[in-house]
């Protein structure tokens, strides 16, 4: 899978798990848009329609997705990693890695959708 992992989800230590098991990854850096708005960041994925966006930004995303799909626009896909703030049940990048390929692995469409991974464990 291509990923875009947002701002709050680009780690060092996810990009590596996440290479390693045959994902292929950018990041805001790669993009110059650190700092940039979600939007922007969405809008980058869309406009190299191969990149999943991976975020923990729940709320502003989903708005995002529902938007696109009011105004009959497309994408390529959102991730959602859901925070609880508690470490016993937030995902580790492991755990991530995992649920990506617990979810590619159903064969469902990734394009205009939006998916939590937190089920997918």
């Amino acid at each position: 899978m291509n990923l875009y992992l947002d701002e709050d989800t680009a780690n060092r230590r996810l990009v590596t798990l996440l290479s390693n098991a045959g994902h292929s990854t950018a990041v805001p850096t790669d993009a110059r848009l650190s700092g940039a708005s979600d939007a922007r960041h969405l809008i980058y994925t869309i406009q190299r329609r191969s990149l999943v966006l991976m975020t923990r930004n729940h709320d502003d995303f989903f708005d995002l997705h529902e938007m696109i799909l009011t105004a009959q626009g497309m994408h390529p896909g959102i991730l959602i990693i859901r925070l609880d703030n508690d470490p016993t049940r937030d995902m580790t990048p492991r755990q991530i890695v995992t649920a990506i390929g617990h979810l590619e692995s159903t064969g469902i469409p990734l394009a205009n959708q939006a998916y939590i991974l937190n089920h997918w464990r």
